[in-house]
């Protein structure tokens, strides 16, 4: 992952905004993340990662799938959309190491598909606007 920082302005922080983008269906599903976007009026993409602990009991795990989602949305380069990214199922469990490059791996290549995905969508069709 390159050292580069992730600005205030590219996260969706507020409640409201989670909530309201989490009313949308979601726009793709991996075995264990579900993406859900929405255009918004800002030049450049905000992102927003949930990952519940009940699905990654360990810190260390969350910490992990934060970093790589957020290192992914910073290379795909997407424009003027909203990004929530939510874990869905569980991916380690609390007896097994916390992070293993082999989990890592995996994830990152989930994450990736999510992303990818989002530009084919965005170059197609049109996402529900965000009164933001």
């Amino acid at each position: 992952m390159s050292g580069g920082s992730f600005a205030r302005e590219r996260r969706i922080l507020k409640a409201d905004e989670f909530s309201s983008a989490f009313r949308l269906r979601p726009v793709q599903k991996t075995a264990h993340f579900v993406l859900y976007a929405r255009a918004n009026a800002l030049p450049h993409a905000r992102l927003g990662v949930v990952a519940a602990k009940r699905f990654a009991p360990r810190a260390a795990t969350r910490n992990m799938i934060k970093r790589v989602t957020r290192e992914i949305f910073r290379q795909s380069e997407l424009m003027k959309v909203d990004c929530i990214v939510r874990l869905s199922k569980p991916v380690n469990s609390k007896a097994g190491p916390a992070t293993n490059a082999q989990l890592k791996r995996d994830l990152r290549d989930e994450v990736l598909r999510l992303f990818v995905s989002q530009r084919v969508a965005l170059s197609s069709t049109s996402l529900p606007e965000s009164h933001t």
